[in-house]
């Protein structure tokens, strides 16, 4: 099957939200999951989105708003009535049936007798075909998630819903099934809407991301596109590790100053909160991976016209394919920075005194009212559409 999307097929969520008593799990949003996409629902324990991804099963019933699919309010169905099917953490597979009756139960509990072609399609599909008459307590973790997988598919749902389906696994396991459910995916072309803690997972398998942060979407789009332009500082922090230095805005146009520890950052205006204004504050953002290192007996090496903080190192950690430095800066912060571990310069100790430079281009702004640690941002606006 190939892939094929639709606006009919489109999941939207319109002003939903979900309340226990006082304490409301998710703030009234809208949202919009294009069909046969890949869609990610990504944020902290308690962010509300396993919550959001049960009114969508309807596993939850929703305080107020809708869930349509496809143009058609599901609102009011039952679970076993809506064209979704959610695979759990816990996979949920009988232990007493073999791989193929395990697939084939959806099949025959709607009275299907004939089974076997649609069997041997999923199982090709999840590549288990040398499997089928082993039971689950036979296989490894991903190979019983992939069962799971294969039996939520067999009913042909229009969309399939992910409830943290990699959280057993090891690390290395969980990995190389990233890769497996995004084909999987690209093979079937239905909708995918995954709920995971793991930034990583998600920027993986998602085409597009909702991060979320205290039962509101906090910012919605491409996964590179929320890492490389992050409005918040909590998806700056959230998705990796961001470096963000507060300065006061001497000049604001096409390319924006900022003065701050010492010297003068330069970034896009572009890619800062609007408005700017001279004199106003700003917070300048920098990926650690971004940024070099340069010894200040180096520092006439260090090319025009790149923006720089200088500091010293006062802790490195060797993680095999990078160095990671800590250096506390003029601009009144620790700083972190990767290097790669190509040429290590040996003069890279604690207690060195060295110049941080990167790409002005690289560099990102975030409003300077927002908290740096950014543990209770939230975001503004109730909306956020895919």
């Amino acid at each position: 099957m190939t892939q094929q999307q639709t606006e009919g097929g489109d999941v939207r969520l319109t002003g939903i939200s979900k309340t226990y008593g006082s304490f409301t799990a998710v703030h009234p949003l809208d949202l919009t999951v294009p069909q046969g996409s890949f869609f990610a629902l990504l944020g902290a324990s308690g962010c509300g989105k396993t919550t959001t991804l049960r009114m969508i099963a309807g596993l939850e019933e929703a305080t107020t708003g809708t869930v349509s699919l496809g143009g058609r309010d599901i609102t009011g169905l039952p679970p076993y009535k809506r064209p979704v099917n959610t695979v759990f953490q816990s996979y949920a597979l009988f232990p007493h049936l073999d791989v193929s009756e395990n697939i084939a139960f959806g099949l025959r509990r709607r009275g299907i007798r004939s089974v076997s072609r649609q069997v041997g399609e999923m199982l090709d599909l999840v590549q288990l075909g040398d499997f089928a008459r082993r039971k689950p307590h036979q296989l490894s973790g991903g190979q019983q998630q992939r069962v799971a997988v294969a039996r939520a598919l067999i009913n042909h749902p229009q969309v399939l819903l992910l409830d943290e389906p990699l959280g057993a696994l090891d690390l290395k396991l969980r990995r190389r099934m990233q890769l497996e459910l995004k084909r999987i995916q690209t093979e079937v072309g239905i909708t995918f809407i995954h709920v995971t803690h793991d930034q990583e997972e998600a920027m993986t398998m998602a085409d597009t991301v909702a991060v979320m942060n205290g039962g509101r979407v906090e910012q919605l789009g491409a996964p590179a596109d929320l890492y490389e332009n992050p409005r918040t500082t909590f998806v700056a922090n959230f998705l990796g590790t961001s470096n963000l230095i507060e300065g006061e805005i001497v000049s604001a146009g096409a390319d924006v100053v900022v003065a701050a520890g010492g010297g003068k950052l330069t970034l896009p205006g572009g890619r800062c909160p609007s408005p700017v204004r001279s004199g106003g504050k700003l917070l300048v953002g920098i990926r650690p991976e971004k940024m070099s290192l340069t010894h200040t007996d180096d520092a006439d090496r260090i090319p025009e016209g790149r923006n720089r903080v200088t500091g010293r190192i006062t802790d490195s950690s060797f993680i095999g394919v990078s160095t990671q430095y800590v250096v506390e800066s003029t601009a009144g912060t620790a700083l972190q920075v990767y290097e790669q571990n190509i040429e290590r310069d040996s003069r890279f100790q604690p207690g060195a005194e060295v110049i941080l430079h990167w790409n002005p281009g690289h560099t990102f702004g975030l409003d300077a009212a927002q908290s740096i640690d950014a543990g209770a941002a939230g975001a503004d606006s109730p909306e956020a559409v895919a």
